[in-house]
């Protein structure tokens, strides 16, 4: 994902394009999340919103949108974004139970007991009753959007004993100093207390708990698929908003961080011309979600704005696809402007601190990152702004979890297109997110655009332009 936060991944997923085009920097309605601006730049050119006016699709949404949505300062949950023919939504942010759905418009609340109010419940009913009732006679896009694994992680009932011996990984990155890092992951303290591991076991287990009901859905809306005889016609897309950290870097729980394990998520495709049982090795974004179902619905994706690209060609399989060797990862950091009551020795800035003043964001976790994978390969590059523009360099091959910063080390040449592919990257659009990567045959590096006699000139980026 371009980044490893709930809205600005969401609004990644619907409109196709980077943060820095659809503007969605957080999970306030200040960073624009569900804001009036969204709705009234973005909104109405989500690919939901073409599958439903252009493709002649009848839509379905049920479950989280995006973290601020039903916001009295934002329509409150009498919005219903543009593109969607039956809309159940949850307002504002992941919930199992004591929640306020938008029900095409209307709030209906609901309380907290299981067989009639568990969300992911309520969310595989809602979608068994559209596949029943639907027209048959209009193609169908369905998008459910289940909290589940988010916190608070409320498993169901009957599910709340699995697991039991179940811990959060313990890769090389686990529970070690983040030596050569950013500040903030380099604050944490290592080795983490007792009480901070069991609190991060706990979670892992939970979020796993919380996942058996999404297996109930998804085990229901196929067997409904197959007795409708639509399984066969009908793809199916299951992938995630984000990654998540468990102790990594002796960071208890959260996102946000540039690593894989937050930046990467599953995506698992069924459907018409997909073969079972094969893995596919290129480089993919939530930003080519859009363009793939699009196409899928036979839309002309140049008539989009979007920044990503079909995954048609790879899902059946094409010989001499043109694909990227790298992306974008981008993300403004969040703080708070006065010092956490809790932590005030850290000072102003930061945000999102555990116990032993630990803190998972800051204003100054502010980054841009080039993700490259090709045959020579996989590295990844980035950039913080902040007063020392840092830099963060790591060889997935030789370091697959990231452990060795090895942006002092690494030929200079390498450094210097990165930051060059970093500008370009920062500011393209559309069809220029597509060109060729550093590592690709086409690529043109032309030095004299970007350094002086004083070596590497780093581009920094404002929230301005994100």
């Amino acid at each position: 994902v371009p980044s490893a936060l709930c809205c600005p991944s969401r609004a990644s997923i619907l409109t196709g394009k980077y943060p820095h085009n659809h503007h969605v920097v957080n999970n306030t309605l200040e960073g624009n999340c569900s804001s009036k601006l969204w709705q009234k730049i973005q909104e109405p050119y989500t690919f939901p919103a073409l599958l439903k006016s252009m493709c002649g699709y009848q839509t379905f949404f049920a479950g989280k949108y995006l973290n601020e949505y039903g916001a009295e300062d934002a329509g409150g949950v009498g919005h219903v974004p543009p593109g969607w023919s039956f809309w159940y939504a949850l307002e504002k942010n992941s919930k199992y139970y004591n929640y306020t759905l938008s029900v095409n418009g209307k709030a209906r609340r609901h309380g907290e007991n299981y067989s009639v109010d568990y969300l992911t419940d309520v969310l595989a009913n809602m979608s068994l009753d559209f596949l029943e009732y639907k027209s048959n006679f209009e193609p169908f896009f369905m998008m459910i959007s289940t909290p589940a694994p988010h916190s608070p992680w409320t498993p169901a009932p009957q599910y709340t004993k699995s697991f039991q011996n179940v811990s959060a990984p313990r890769n090389s990155n686990f529970n070690i100093h983040g030596k050569n890092k950013h500040w903030l992951i380099r604050q944490a303290k290592t080795p983490m207390t007792n009480s901070s591991i069991q609190f991060l076991d706990d979670a892992y287990r939970k979020r796993w708990q919380t996942l058996l009901s999404v297996d109930d859905l998804i085990e229901k809306l196929v067997k409904k698929l197959e007795l409708n005889g639509e399984l066969d016609n009908t793809y199916i897309f299951y992938t995630s908003d984000n990654g998540f950290h468990t102790g990594q870097f002796s960071l208890p729980i959260d996102k946000r961080q540039l690593y894989e394990f937050d930046i990467k998520v599953p995506l698992l495709v069924r459907g018409p011309g997909v073969k079972p049982n094969q893995t596919n090795k290129m480089l993919v974004a939530n930003i080519d979600l859009g363009p793939t179902i699009l196409d899928i619905a036979g839309y002309d994706l140049n008539k989009t704005q979007m920044d990503g690209m079909s995954l048609l060609p790879l899902l059946r399989g094409d010989k001499n696809v043109t694909w990227r060797s790298d992306f974008l990862v981008e993300y403004q950091g969040e703080g708070y402007n006065g010092s956490d009551p809790t932590c005030p020795g850290l000072g102003p800035g930061v945000t999102h601190c555990f116990p032993d003043c630990v803190c998972e964001d800051s204003y100054n976790n502010t980054y841009a990152c080039v993700r490259t994978l090709s045959t020579s390969w996989d590295l990844q590059y980035c950039e913080f702004d902040d007063r020392e523009v840092f830099v963060e360099v790591y060889n997935l091959t030789a370091d697959p979890h990231q452990i060795n910063n090895i942006a002092k080390t690494i030929d200079q040449e390498i450094l210097e297109k990165m930051n060059y592919r970093l500008m370009m990257l920062q500011s393209c659009s559309g069809a220029t997110c597509r060109t060729p990567g550093v590592f690709d045959p086409g690529y043109r590096f032309d030095p004299r655009l970007m350094f002086s006699n004083h070596g590497v000139r780093t581009r920094r980026f404002s929230a301005q332009s994100l």
